[in-house]
């Protein structure tokens, strides 16, 4: 450890950031005497599972939660496991520190993370927070001269929040897996959020869509045009003989007509023949409308609007987003990202506006600096929005960044300069056309025209669109100049028939903008909150569309069934005022969350009460505490039609059609993991149930007369016998069915009845070892082909050689050495691009649990709806970000942990061999060194045998 440098005063400070990243930048900021040293996050949180309870807690009636809540609702904290060196270290430097400045960020959480490490620490010497929103020089080095107290207020509703999570998570969740799946989990937002989603979904299946037709005119003024006056231009049909025409606005979910009596809906047939009609008609020009057209600028980005921008713009998911965002804000490119607040400060819109003028010209520049008031709820206006940060703006080009992050701060950058530039100013034109047809009625087409004559902000940025059919700001439609009265002529009219369109599902931008719209949840927890729905297969993708799975249908059905309150969308966002309440100083902790979980007290405020019958429930507690009305088979179930239901299996979904005898069970078929739910129709159904079960029926077997069959099981394909009816399956005389897995290179479809025999006589014997007389058998394994003696496994190369290898090749390859490490590395199967978080290049590869993606150093394993033929960059570098959060899996921990001790004893060993100057003691300490060291790798090999996990195993497998 590095000495602590001495200040000009003598005195010695600590300071202590979140992460590596950013006591790397702040260090190079503040002269000697300064330390910056890292927490890596939180150092503490409520216990992670029973193994981390604290013995002397272990049996107390609330152990499971972490919370006491019969005494106040005292959070059990315990130091993670592996933050525990990192704690020691802290406290080292703090033993020789004067003063001990906490630097973590000026948010709720940060405010905890710094409150959690006072009273870990314990310190003895003064105690600060520095504050800061950006990572420049200036901005550090004032943050040092003006520090502040704890906050202890946000340390409340920090400390109220996580406290109501646990309470939600571990109380709902357990109701979960007992009526639906095991291992899922419910959240205070998350479940919101996945109820969103499902809610979307449902109006697509009850959505019913109509069909309406209208006519597109082209029309001429007969005179010359050029591109500032065009000589024809399109008009749509908006009314008949007085009647709007029908649009697609006009019609219901249901299909069908809203106002019946106001609107025409035309069909095809009307809309051909009045088409016909008009086509002799000479039209005039019955109206032109024209009005100043004005745009102002966009705010500044806030954390939720760059995160839709930067989905519609970059592609980036909310955590992806984040994640680069975060890296800008370490290296001190952008200011703080996780803020509620468009504010800029007058040093930021001071260096906006000398760009405006350097870059665009002073026409382009306001007299006075553009200010914008924040629409959030509560939003903590002490900081700014996200801009560049310094007082001076660096251009992309001079930042030196590249991919991902370049391409970040360009956004930001651009809407920042935008922002405190000039009115985009134009006009916008509506020109009325009408005509009698040949029939004797009065069409009248209309036209809207927009010509910006001065683009102003438009010049530096152009907010994108959720809706890729939506025309942007910047879009010109130039129509003619024309007059009330002039006469034109019809070059083309074109019958249209349109479709009425089920709603869209949410993209990630999208709930974000309507999690945000419903003041449900906070901003800065977005990007966690879609990611944990994504990772618990609650919601999977389809391009950008988030949809629903089968599993959160029923979720989201049981919890508005039995516990409506808690996914009001009303009642979450009183939650979320509450705790702001507490945050505020307006509001106390303890009554607040006794009110939540008891119940007790006036039921305004946290008491919880039922959603769907009315009846007041009490608290979550008491909510609870009775399952037994919660029927396990109805919330799983969904009825398709005509008999046929959709089930939520343990094992996936599944529809069951209605049964061909009375008491017995219906015929099933599986359902596929990626369907959306909406496109699961009776007529699908019924597809499903049609396809044979499964079963191919292959023969039988000379020998037992049993019948063999192949069929496809959720771990793969395989070959099983059917015992005959009446043999016992439990009991001491139970008989098993022997099966088998096929090879890979066989298929259900040509599997044979004598490759299936052969597969069931597996494993083969190769012969006797006659120096040990040990058999060596062949064997088709689970990661492929290999043979067995004894307890010596070695790998066969193909799986023809399971049924071909001879006992002499077998001996040939037990004779050489046991091969260890890795074998040559297969090529990748695709190159993804660079990861913007560790800056190396990202592939996928096929490994030996399927295909995974790896820059590297860190491995993901690909989940069941990614596909290596469709997989993006995005997600690739998003399963790697997901993996590097969890940490190293157990066996990499201790592999690691294990080598270090060995070098630092062998290192300490060799030391003490050479200033020894008898040989005797040297050989004595070689030889319990080397006893050591043979007694560590032996425990790593075998701990690591058990502890090995698929991610943790694809390098070693290549």
């Amino acid at each position: 450890m590095s000495p602590t440098r001495e200040t000009a005063d003598g005195g010695r400070r600590l300071v202590i950031v979140e992460s590596p990243a950013k006591a790397k930048t702040i260090k190079g900021y503040l002269g000697p005497g300064y330390v910056v040293e890292a927490s890596v996050g939180h150092i503490r949180d409520l216990p992670n599972g029973a193994a981390e309870v604290p013995a002397k807690y272990k049996g107390k009636p609330w152990a499971r939660l972490g919370v006491n809540v019969d005494e106040n609702f005292e959070p059990l904290y315990v130091v993670n496991s592996d933050k525990k060196d990192q704690v020691k270290k802290l406290k080292e430097l703090l033993a020789e520190s004067d003063e001990l400045l906490l630097a973590t960020d000026e948010d709720r959480e940060g405010e905890a993370i710094a409150w959690h490490l006072r009273e870990v620490l314990k310190p003895k010497v003064p105690v600060r927070r520095m504050v800061f929103h950006e990572i420049t020089k200036s901005a550090i080095q004032d943050a040092v001269q003006h520090p502040r107290e704890l906050n202890q207020r946000l340390v409340d509703a920090q400390e109220t929040r996580r406290i109501l999570d646990r309470l939600y998570g571990y109380e709902v969740s357990p109701v979960l897996w007992k009526k639906v799946m095991p291992k899922l989990s419910a959240g205070r937002v998350q479940s919101v959020a996945t109820r969103l989603v499902v809610e979307r979904e449902r109006e697509r299946i009850a959505f019913r869509s109509a069909e309406y037709w209208d006519l597109t005119g082209t029309f001429a003024t007969g005179r010359a045009g050029d591109a500032s006056d065009p000589s024809t231009f399109g008009a749509r049909l908006s009314s008949v003989d007085g009647r709007r025409v029908a649009q697609g606005r006009d019609f219901g979910a249901d299909g069908r007509l809203k106002d019946s009596a106001q609107v025409l809906h035309l069909d095809e047939e009307q809309a051909r023949a009045l088409a016909a009609a008009l086509e002799e008609t000479v039209f005039t020009v019955r109206s032109v409308e024209s009005k100043p057209y004005r745009r102002s600028p966009y705010a500044p980005f806030r954390t939720t609007t760059l995160q839709q921008e930067a989905s519609r713009k970059l592609g980036f998911g909310a955590k992806s987003t984040m994640q680069v965002a975060q890296k800008l804000y370490e290296n001190g490119f952008i200011t703080y990202m996780r803020t509620d607040s468009t504010t800029l400060s007058d040093t930021a819109v001071n260096a906006a506006r000398a760009q405006v003028t350097q870059l665009y010209g002073g026409e382009y520049l306001p007299d006075r600096p553009r200010t914008y008031a924040g629409k959030v709820k509560n939003a903590q206006e002490a900081h700014e929005a996200i801009r560049p940060s310094g007082d001076r703006f660096r251009t992309p080009a001079e930042t030196g960044l590249t991919g991902d992050q370049f391409r970040l701060y360009e956004l930001i950058w651009k809407r920042t300069v935008a922002s405190q530039m000039k009115d985009a100013t134009g006009q916008s034109v509506t020109v009325r056309v009408g005509g009698r047809s040949s029939d004797g009625r009065e069409a009248e087409f209309s036209a809207t025209g927009k010509v910006i004559t001065f683009h102003g902000f438009l010049k530096a940025y152009v907010e994108g669109a959720d809706d890729p059919n939506a025309e942007l700001d910047d879009r010109e439609r130039r129509l003619p100049q024309v007059s009330e009265g002039d006469s034109l002529s019809v070059e083309e009219l074109t019958a249209d028939g349109h479709a009425t369109k089920p709603p869209a599902r949410y993209t990630e931008a999208t709930l974000v903008k309507e999690l945000e719209e419903r003041e449900i949840g906070r901003p800065s927890t977005y990007a966690s909150i879609i990611s944990t729905i994504l990772d618990r297969r609650y919601v999977f993708k389809k391009g950008t569309a988030l949809v629903p799975s089968f599993l959160s249908f029923a979720v989201v059905g049981l919890l508005e069934k039995h516990f409506g309150r808690l996914v009001d969308y009303d009642f979450t966002a009183k939650m979320e005022d509450d705790l702001d309440r507490i945050a505020a100083g307006d509001a106390e902790s303890v009554p607040w969350l006794r009110r939540f979980y008891f119940g007790e007290g006036d039921a305004e405020g946290a008491a919880v009460e039922a959603g769907g019958d009315g009846d007041h429930l009490g608290g979550l507690k008491e909510l609870v505490s009775d399952l037994g009305a919660i029927d396990a088979k109805g919330v799983s179930s969904f009825p398709v039609g005509e008999g046929i239901t959709l089930r939520v299996g343990r094992y996936g979904p599944y529809v069951e059609g209605p049964p061909q005898k009375e008491d017995e069970p219906g015929h099933r078929a599986d359902v596929p993991d990626d369907l959306p739910p909406d496109e699961l129709t009776v007529e699908y159904a019924k597809e499903l149930l049609a396809k044979p079960s499964g079963d191919f029926e292959l023969g039988t077997e000379p020998e037992t007369g049993r019948e063999i069959v192949a069929r496809n099981g959720r771990f793969g394909p395989y070959v099983t016998e059917v015992l005959p009816e009446g043999t016992p399956k439990t009991g001491k005389n139970a008989v098993k069915p022997r099966t088998a897995s096929l090879l890979r290179s066989m298929s259900l479809e040509t599997i044979t009845l004598d490759e299936a025999l052969k597969l069931l006589s597996l494993p083969r014997l190769v012969g006797t070892d006659p120096q040990s007389d040990e058999e060596i058998y062949a064997y088709n394994g689970r990661y492929g082909p290999y043979m067995k003696k004894g307890t010596d496994s070695r790998s066969l190369e193909t799986e023809e050689q399971i049924f071909t290898i001879t006992l002499e090749e077998a001996l040939e390859i037990y004779s050489k050495p046991k091969q260890r490490g890795r074998a040559a590395a297969k090529p990748p199967l695709k190159e993804l691009g660079t990861d913007p978080q560790t800056e190396k290049p990202v592939v996928v590869k096929d490994g030996r649990f399927g295909p995974y993606v790896t820059d590297g150093e860190t491995n993901a394993t690909l989940r069941r709806d990614d596909d290596v033929e469709t997989i993006t960059a995005e997600r690739g570098f998003e399963l790697l970000a997901d993996k590097r959060a969890k940490g190293p899996t157990k066996k990499a921990a201790k592999k690691t942990a294990a080598k270090k001790t060995a070098a630092k004893k062998t290192a300490a060993k060799k030391t003490a061999a050479k200033k020894t100057a008898s040989k005797s003691t040297a050989k004595k300490a070689a030889k319990s060194t080397a006893k050591k060291t043979t007694a560590k790798k032996t425990s790593s090999d075998g701990g690591s045998a058990k502890a090995e996990k698929a991610e943790a195993a694809q390098g070693a497998a290549e």
